[in-house]
């Protein structure tokens, strides 16, 4: 398993403060990077957080509140600027594609980058990579808002005594991890399920269900209401 953390960017809300920037959050996984709603000043903060355009490879915006959202036009003109050799993937709520396009454009630059503009309209799974699935769910607020989740495979979890019980050792782990079954043992029954990880990122939002759908289960919840 690579580096999973998050790196926090910013934690304000309308108006930024002295020591604290608009919103920002950066979700390292598994050598991936998913950014969450880049407000004013992030492209700084990546600079001090040690984060480089590199390293992100989807961006998703809750909703466009400048809080959430100003922090765009930097960003992607950074990705470019630096020539980021892979495609980044932008997620946004659908009616606010004009707001984008005005972010995305707001100045000239040159477009070095494959910027893939995948809008969500609706809930339910929006990516389904090897190492999780993004989800989105409709949150409460004045403009039109989702929240995100991740949600990692399931995996195995290898029980040394039952593999001790059935006389497997050596390379044979190897075989039976690999084939799924070794001279009448199945996998099964040497180990148990390891339940994947989960990330939720829920922002301005009333209780609502979607709430309780991004939340269900999270290992790490980043959640804020004003």
């Amino acid at each position: 398993m690579s580096v999973r953390e998050l790196v926090v960017l910013g934690t304000a809300s309308q108006v930024p403060t002295r020591h604290r920037n608009h919103n920002g959050y950066l979700l390292r996984w598994d050598g991936g990077g998913i950014m969450f709603d880049p407000g004013e000043g992030t492209q700084r903060q990546m600079l001090r957080a040690g984060v480089a355009a590199h390293d992100l490879d989807r961006i998703c915006v809750t909703h466009f509140h400048g809080d959430h959202s100003l922090g765009l036009a930097g960003v992607i003109q950074r990705i470019n600027l630096d020539q980021v050799p892979h495609p980044v993937t932008v997620h946004y709520p659908a009616s606010g594609r004009r707001f984008f396009e005005r972010l995305r454009y707001a100045t000239a630059y040159r477009e070095t980058v494959q910027l893939v503009e995948a809008p969500v309209s609706a809930d339910g799974p929006l990516a389904v990579t090897d190492a999780y699935t993004l989800e989105a769910h409709r949150l409460s607020h004045p403009v039109e808002s989702y929240g995100y989740r991740l949600v990692e495979p399931d995996g195995r979890r290898i029980l040394p005594e039952k593999l001790a019980a059935h006389g497997i050792e050596g390379p044979d782990v190897g075989r039976i991890q690999r084939d799924g079954v070794l001279n009448g043992v199945t996998l099964d029954q040497v180990s148990e399920i390891r339940r994947g990880q989960r990330f939720a990122f829920v922002m301005d939002t009333r209780l609502c269900e979607g709430v309780h759908a991004l939340a269900e289960g999270a290992d790490m919840l980043v959640i804020e209401s004003t």
